[in-house]
Order: structure tokens, then sequence, then C-alpha cells
């Protein structure tokens, strides 16, 4: 499917929708993933947080490493310096790309939250495809299923910052942080129970790791410099994290795809974007 000549980066990131974010698009702002990148560009450059990693089946799904991936080399293109956050389960997955990782543990609490905000005094923070807690205090998946006992709570860093750093949040179901932006809509419209950690800036896509390409390639247009990455590239980082172990986060299997979609899917919504830009 190429880009038409009317339809925004939004629209492109939004295709293919089966799990009610392009319903959710009626309540955000137009052009929402260029508000992101607007927002980011406004931003003194200094250290920025990209939190992923959502486990799934006993490892860490396809969706959203790539996409933070991408994201934190764009920024370091433009002159800051990202750090990713994530947890045990995408261990290995950014050793040897360029880009420092932090990696917190189950037990990880406020005070150590606390004391990494200290250190690294972040300028922003993004997270993307990450799951923060619901209205009942629990980490869940998709399906509703509690994954508390293996998920490091990430989240805690986007409620203390919430007023004092600003934020950023992507996903595409409903329980990834940023959700509770639109919580309200998704309990009454999807009938799930959303995640209720709020960000400044929400990001919605069919697929959160298309949510950060449209960043990437608002980052691009905005600015002149060429930080999307290609298909291949992408591509290949994807079989890197799922040789390792990841798996497709809705067909809970190792292969090559991401929430169902396959390789082709994806080189669709990269190269329609490249075109956009």
């Amino acid at each position: 499917m190429k880009q038409t000549e009317s339809e925004s980066i939004e629209d492109i990131v939004l295709r293919h929708s089966g799990r009610g974010m392009d319903i959710l698009r009626g309540y955000k702002t137009d052009k929402y993933a260029e508000k992101a990148a607007r927002t980011i560009l406004g931003w003194k450059r200094g250290t920025v947080f990209l939190a992923t990693g959502f486990y799934v089946a006993g490892f860490a799904e396809t969706d959203g490493p790539v996409g933070t991936l991408f994201l934190a080399k764009a920024l370091k293109n433009l002159g800051f310096r990202p750090v990713i956050l994530t947890d045990d389960f995408c261990k290995g997955f950014f050793e040897g790309e360029g880009i420092e990782v932090l990696y917190m543990s189950l037990t990880a609490d406020i005070d150590w939250c606390m004391e990494i905000l200290g250190k690294f005094t972040p300028v922003g923070l993004i997270s993307i495809e990450r799951c923060g807690e619901n209205s009942a205090r629990d980490y869940a998946n998709m399906r509703g299923v509690s994954i508390r006992a293996t998920t490091a709570a990430a989240d805690l860093f986007f409620r203390i910052a919430l007023g004092i750093v600003p934020t950023i949040g992507v996903g595409d179901g409903g329980n990834e942080i940023g959700m509770g932006n639109v919580a309200d809509i998704i309990e009454e419209k999807l009938s799930l129970k959303p995640c209720v950690v709020t960000v400044d800036e929400l990001v919605i896509a069919t697929v959160s790791n298309w949510g950060a390409y449209a960043i990437i390639a608002y980052l691009e247009k905005l600015t002149g410099e060429k930080v999307f990455m290609n298909f291949e590239d992408a591509r290949a980082f994807i079989k890197k994290t799922v040789d390792m172990g990841s798996v497709d986060g809705v067909l809970k299997k190792q292969i090559l795809s991401v929430d169902g979609f396959s390789m082709e899917t994806e080189k669709e919504i990269i190269d329609s974007l490249g075109a956009a830009i």
C-alpha cells in the first residue's frame, strides 16, 4: 500500500488498526506525533530516558525495542544523550548499538528511581510499549492477565517526573504508559482496563514501533537531518532480538513478526513514512 498525497504520517501509522487506536484518534489532536516531535526539539540537549520492554510468555516482545533503538539513535544524532531504560528480558538487545542501557530490577522501588533521576538529571522521558499500572494497581497484558511479577516498575519514573520533567508515551493497546491520558475513553469505547499513568504527550499507533517511527519521521522532516532509518536496518534488529528469544506479542511465538504483522507490512509502513518525509 503506497502513501496517498492526502495521507499524513499519523494516518500511515494507524493503518491496519484492529485494537481501537483508530477510535482514539477522534479524541486527539490531529498531528499528535508531530506535536511530540516538536516537543522533543524544544528540550535542552541533555539526557533522555527511553523506556521499553514488554514481557510476553517468558521473553520481551518484538514491539518496542526496535522503535526505541532507532528513536534513540535519532536523538543522539540531534545532540541528545539517549539512555534506554529496560529490564533483564531485553538483556543483550542494545549492547553494541552505541546507546547506553540502564537495567531496572524487578525489586527497584521509588527510592532507586529518585537516585537514578538525581544521577542522570534527564531533560525528558519517553516510553515506547512499556506496561504501566492500571486502576487495579496491577500490570496486565493485552489479555488482562497480570504480569506484575515479571515487570519492573518503570512507570514510577513517569509518575515522579510528571510536572517536573517532560514526558512522552507511545502505545497501541491501552495498557501502556501514557494511556492514562485517555483512560476514560478506553474504558468506555474499548471495554478495557487501561493504564492510568499519564504523560505530557501521547502518541498512538497500530503498533507502538510505528508510533516511534512517526516521531523519527517528523524529527527528520522538521530538522532536515537524516535520522530516519531504512527497512533493512529495522528488520535486521528485529531478527537479532528474535534470535535472542523475543516473541511476537500477539502470536506469542518466536518468529520474525510484530503484533501479528509480517515484515512485508513493516516494510510498507517504513517505506510510506520515508515517502511522507
